[in-house]
Order: C-alpha cells, then structure tokens, then sequence
C-alpha cells in the first residue's frame, strides 16, 4: 500500500469552513423564511433581536463563502498542488474515468478499471456541480438583501446597492420576480441538503469498498493506495481483498 496526499492544509480549512458555515446557513435560513423558534425565556423575541441574530448570522457565514468560492475558483485553476479544471474538461480520457468510476459505484466496485490514486473525474464533476450551486445561492441571497435596501444607499454607501443590482437583477427576470427569487434560492437550499447527504454517503462507500481510507482524505489529508493492482495502462485489473 502506498500512501498519497490528496488534500493540502488550505483545503481542508475551506472544506471545514464550508460544511459549518452550510450548516449555520441552512440553520438561520430556515428562521429567517418561516421562525420556528422564538426563546427559551419569557422574554418577547423583539426584545432579544431574535431574527437580527439570525439575519446577522445568516449574512456573515455568506460573506465566508463567497471568500471561499474566490479561493476555491483560484485553486481550481491555479493550484500547484493538482487542477480540478482538467478533469471536467471534455476529453476522452474524462469521459472514460467518468464512466468507470460510475460503473463501480453501480456494480458496488465489481468493476474498478482507473486509477484512485488522485481525484477522478466524476468526483471533480460533483464537486463542480455543488460549487455552482453555492455561486447561485450567494447570487439570488444577495438578490434577497439589496431587495431591502429600499432606499438605494447602505451604511457604506450607495455603491454596495449598486454593484449587488448590477451582478443580482437578472435573477428577478429569469425567476418572475422576488418571490420567484426567494421560492428559486429556497429549493437550491435543499438540493444542496441533497448533495450534502449523497456526498458523505459516498465518501463512506469508497471507504468501505476501496478499502484505501479515503474518509481521512478531509482529516489527515491522505489516503492509501494499493499501487499493485494499477497497470500501466492506469486500469485496476482486480480489487484485491
């Protein structure tokens, strides 16, 4: 067995960061949409600013992830240590990796022809998707927020509302206005929730299945692989027990 990094420190700190901040996010999102709480003292919510906290909250772990989405944009093109963006892009070789490792998952890892030795293209392709996801999410939030700064100017100035307007409007014409927003970034919520579920589900699959501690990838930052099995041709030829 032959032991490979697969995650840097950075990375694993924006993993991190991302999957708190999700949960923060969903947490205060749900308040913010429908309160289903209010305190557990006898105190009105007005009093203790319960949606303020919330909408603070809210607002803040979203600035995290648009910091976030500008690193992670940099890393997919610019990293030193590997770059996402050749994995998606369309070319044979992809497409192929694709395939195979879509039919491991679906004959429960009968069939491993590629190479687990670094990130494969249907991983990458997943991780994209939740990505631009997290892109429209920001975009129709930040849709949301400009939307109550009635009056055109913000505590720093009038060229905050401008800018929001400017890279957020077009999602009132694409989504019937700002309700359709609103119904349009709740649903994206909850196929985020989706990805969420189907991406740690997977993550225990290939653990239990590839038997090369891929679960560590996001704790230690490694992962085993058993470089017997690979052939030159990059196919695993058999999973070896």
């Amino acid at each position: 067995m032959k032991r490979v990094e697969r995650m840097t420190p950075i990375m694993r700190t924006i993993h991190w960061m991302n999957a708190i901040c999700m949960v923060v996010a969903v947490i205060t999102g749900l308040y913010i949409g429908h309160p289903y709480y209010q305190s557990f003292i006898a105190d009105p919510a007005v009093d203790k600013y319960v949606m303020a906290w919330n909408r603070w909250g809210h607002f803040i772990v979203a600035i995290i992830f648009d910091v976030t989405a500008i690193l992670i944009g940099y890393l997919y093109l610019f990293s030193r240590f590997e770059k996402p963006y050749k994995k998606i892009l369309p070319t044979k070789k992809n497409f192929i990796e694709f395939c195979e490792v879509f039919f491991n998952l679906i004959t429960f890892n009968r069939r491993k022809k590629f190479d687990s030795e670094h990130s494969d293209s249907y991983n990458i392709m997943f991780f994209t998707l939740f990505h631009i996801l997290l892109v429209f999410m920001l975009l129709t939030g930040l849709q949301m927020y400009v939307h109550g700064l009635a009056s055109g100017t913000s505590s720093i100035g009038a060229w905050w509302p401008w800018i929001l307007h400017l890279s957020t409007d077009w999602t009132l014409w694409v989504f019937g206005g700002n309700m359709g927003v609103r119904i349009a970034h709740h649903t994206a919520m909850y196929i985020l929730i989706m990805w969420v579920m189907s991406h740690i589900y997977y993550q225990i699959w290939r653990t239990v299945f590839w038997r090369e501690g891929d679960i560590n990838i996001v704790f230690g930052g490694t992962k085993f692989v058993n470089k017997n099995i690979v052939n030159s041709k990059g196919e695993v030829e058999s999973q070896g027990k």
